[in-house]
């Protein structure tokens, strides 16, 4: 689910984010020492048991490893919960797919951490458990935020914060360039940046285009940035963003890549320097600090911030044969990680 945010909201959000990130390992009972990208065999219900054992975690953060805060978070719940996790990472659509394929063959990890809209396509495929069944406390979450979640008034998960979009540029490019950040505020300013730009040989922006929930997350501020409505998918002001796109393709301002690109890819080729601009989400920033890349609102088409969608994660525990092990997967997490 996505809602419009202000800019004036954004700021909230990131303060929500970055304390429920932290407390909001509820759902995670685990010890994380082990490597990403491949599924725990046999999936959790086999490894599990009601207290000690093996539990397994997959999330969405293929961009964080074992030395991460994050990592270290999921640690500290495994060992208040006795337990020892199997951690794996995946990038966010590759994770829907193993998800689905583990469901179905009964082998689902113990707790997932999904994105948003992912809640809806497993629960629809009957691979959720719902917080009635689990346990999980949704406790005082804001409606909208928890929304999500919710499907035929059954909640199926709970979320860790909200997250937004973002425009993130490389200071040093735009110098290079001649470019002032401050004075992209519209489509034409940034499209005259991304001019000036690749004249100099640099590459304009790269985003998310892919033909999932990540491209149409990525797409919205666009779409309500030329003031187009999703009730009418048909307007010239939906035309208007889908012609901004693919006009940077055609012109060479962004790279025929981002027709695939997922969130995660479209940040990778970001970090390798050459980018001056990528669209990307406020769960980047650790890493755009690391680079000295900054920050800006992502502009309407006249002008001003374009409305941006909210997004984010969501903790759930799948269906298990042991449904004992539902207690420990819904553990609360230490004061403190």
């Amino acid at each position: 689910m996505t809602v419009q945010i202000t800019r004036r909201a954004r700021a909230a959000l990131l303060a929500v984010t970055a304390v429920t990130a932290v407390t909001a390992v509820a759902a995670c009972s685990s010890s994380s020492t082990t490597s990403t990208g491949t599924p725990a065999a046999g999936g959790g219900a086999s490894a599990s048991t009601a207290s000690g054992g093996t539990y397994t975690l997959w999330d969405p953060y293929p961009q964080y490893n074992a030395s991460s805060a994050w990592w270290k978070a999921v640690a500290a719940c495994g060992s208040q919960a006795g337990v020892t996790i199997k951690h794996t990472a995946y990038d966010t659509t590759a994770l829907t797919t193993q998800a689905l394929l583990a469901g179905q063959q009964g082998k689902s990890p113990d707790i997932l951490l999904v994105d948003n809209p992912v809640v809806s396509t497993l629960a629809s495929a009957g691979i959720l458990t719902t917080t009635a069944q689990n346990g999980l406390s949704t406790g005082a979450i804001a409606t909208n935020i928890l929304g999500a979640g919710v499907i035929s008034g059954k909640t199926y998960g709970v979320p860790i914060g909200a997250n937004t979009l973002a425009l993130y540029y490389n200071p040093k490019v735009l110098k290079a360039a001649g470019v002032n950040p401050s004075s992209i505020t519209s489509w034409a300013s940034l499209t005259a940046a991304l001019a000036k730009v690749k004249a100099i040989g640099k590459k304009g922006i790269t985003f998310s285009g892919i033909n999932t929930e990540e491209g149409s997350f990525q797409f919205l501020p666009w779409f309500w940035g030329a003031g187009a409505n999703l009730t009418n998918l048909g307007t010239s002001q939906a035309t208007a963003a889908l012609s901004l796109w693919t006009t940077w393709i055609k012109d060479g301002y962004a790279p025929n890549s981002v027709i695939q690109n997922t969130q995660t890819t479209s940040w990778q080729e970001f970090q390798t320097g050459d980018f001056a601009f990528g669209e990307n989400g406020t769960w980047q920033k650790a890493g755009a600090a690391t680079m000295g890349a900054k920050v800006i609102s992502i502009p309407a088409e006249n002008g001003g911030a374009a409305p941006v969608p909210t997004g984010g994660e969501f903790f759930t525990i799948p269906v298990q044969k042991d449904t004992s092990t539902y207690a420990t997967s819904a553990s609360s997490p230490p004061t403190t990680p």
